[in-house]
């Protein structure tokens, strides 16, 4: 008996038509593969392999998949692998022209059927990028958008951190395997996005090595699980930018906040917007453009479920953004008396939510 997962791996390391290969697996096990496969060898010629496709398969030792599959049983982050042909593999991914025939998971496998927002930027950032990623990011996730990104230096790690303050959900997708976080200064961020109930996953075997030559194999699927992109910030050479035209080339829309004239940062994103991109200076711009996709009631289960255990006061924390905002003005919109707003406001600045700043209050950029 040989274990779904290492059949997995064993039918990657072939090299040739693996996507074809998956199709036909599908077709063979329509219902999804059992955990354990009986007559291995008969699988394989049901498959249409070669002979020495075959022996290829067999030829490797147990022991180089032993570390891997040790990994996928480390019940703690909820590891595991989806083929290409298997039922929960994410509709969108299957759609674009190169689709990885395995994802690595960790984490909340399911959130990959969200509806999910691309926010991608340059490792190099300005205050203005890093005020308004994270704004964005927290104002489209606590609408039902989840934020993907590919937790990098710079704009990525703020939206994904944006996502996580307003205790939304985030998929991190790597240019390296998931046991080998890069870079290592964004450790934590990841383990916090596991322990938020998000994803981290990438095409790379699990103890592989993070490579430059990797990350725009990253940015398709980036793009690809994402049903636009939206690039916050990113200079004309910006990394970014890939992602951009892989999300042109699967037919999916691409967004851009404009930003400083005088800002090099900026470049990228005013090339984008002349070549037709979507302006963004509100999030209704991009949620107006997906309302068919968020449903009302699950966003609103989804969102109070959440923040009920995160969120001090989550009604009032949602008024609450990166510029200040008057007590007066809160209060009107949260519908309480001034006293009542004040005792709240002082309970969430001392939880480190918020803080007081010249004009009112303002999210606390450091959570």
């Amino acid at each position: 008996m040989m274990s779904k997962y290492e059949f997995f791996l064993r039918i990657s390391i072939l090299g040739i038509g693996k996507i074809e290969i998956f199709k036909r697996i599908g077709e063979l096990f329509e219902k999804g593969l059992p955990e354990q496969l009986p007559d291995v060898p008969f699988i394989l010629t049901s498959l249409g392999l070669s002979n020495s496709q075959q022996s290829r398969f067999f030829e490797v030792s147990y022991l180089h998949f032993e570390p891997m599959l040790d990994w996928l049983n480390n019940s703690n982050h909820q590891n595991s692998i989806i083929a290409y042909c298997d039922v929960d593999y994410p509709p969108l991914l299957k759609q674009i022209s190169s689709p990885p025939s395995l994802l690595f998971v960790s984490g909340n496998r399911q959130l990959l059927h969200s509806p999910q927002i691309a926010m991608v930027g340059s490792r190099e950032f300005s205050e203005y990028g890093a005020q308004w990623g994270r704004y964005f990011a927290g104002e489209l996730a606590i609408n039902g958008l989840t934020v993907t990104s590919g937790l990098a230096i710079g704009i990525d790690a703020i939206c994904h951190r944006g996502a996580l303050d307003v205790a939304g959900y985030t998929v991190a997708v790597l240019g390296g395997g998931n046991a080998n976080i890069t870079p290592r200064s964004n450790l934590r961020l990841a383990n916090d996005i596991l322990q938020q109930e998000g994803t981290i996953v990438s095409e790379f075997l699990p103890f592989e090595a993070a490579r430059p030559e990797y990350f725009p194999r990253r940015n398709r699927i980036i793009s690809g699980l994402s049903l636009g992109t939206f690039v916050v910030e990113a200079s004309e050479k910006s990394g970014s930018l890939i992602t951009a035209r892989y999300a042109l080339e699967q037919n999916r829309d691409v967004f851009a906040l404009p930003g400083d004239i005088d800002n090099e940062n900026c470049n990228g994103t005013h090339s984008l917007i002349k070549q037709g991109a979507y302006l963004v200076t509100n999030p209704t711009d991009i949620l107006e453009h997906y309302c068919g996709y968020l449903s009302t009631v699950n966003k609103q289960q989804h969102q109070t479920s959440k923040q009920a255990n995160s969120i001090l006061y989550p009604e009032i924390f949602a008024v609450i953004h990166h510029q200040p905002i008057s007590i007066d003005l809160i209060a009107e919109q949260v519908n309480l008396t001034i006293p009542e707003v004040t005792s709240k406001l002082l309970d969430m600045e001392l939880e480190g939510l918020i803080k007081t700043v010249t004009g009112g209050y303002i999210r606390n950029r450091t959570l």
